[in-house]
């Protein structure tokens, strides 16, 4: 796919980039480059190939699974400023 000027001139226009005429054909002379380039990646094989999701391997950080004292409503609640029936008492902040 060739880009040319009046290409340029329309993408320009809709993103609302003021580009000089005198510019244009630069512009699409380096667009046409860099759509050479991503050309040249569909040649790559990449039958096998698993997608990456981040270009760093990372197995995320697990911690062992037990049960804790947290169970425990009585020793949960020591510490609230007010509890009622098993639950934390608030100040209401909805009207």
């Amino acid at each position: 796919m060739a880009i040319d000027a009046a290409t340029v001139r329309k993408v320009a226009r809709l993103a609302r980039i003021a580009e000089p005429e005198a510019r244009l054909e630069s512009l699409a002379s380096e667009l046409n480059g860099i759509l050479a380039w991503i050309e040249q990646l569909n040649e790559v094989d990449t039958n096998g190939v698993e997608p990456m999701t981040s270009a760093v391997a990372m197995a995320a950080p697990l911690r062992e699974d037990v049960v804790t004292d947290g169970g425990d409503a009585a020793k949960v609640l020591a510490n609230a400023p007010k509890s009622v029936d098993g639950f934390f008492v608030v100040p209401k902040v909805v009207e």
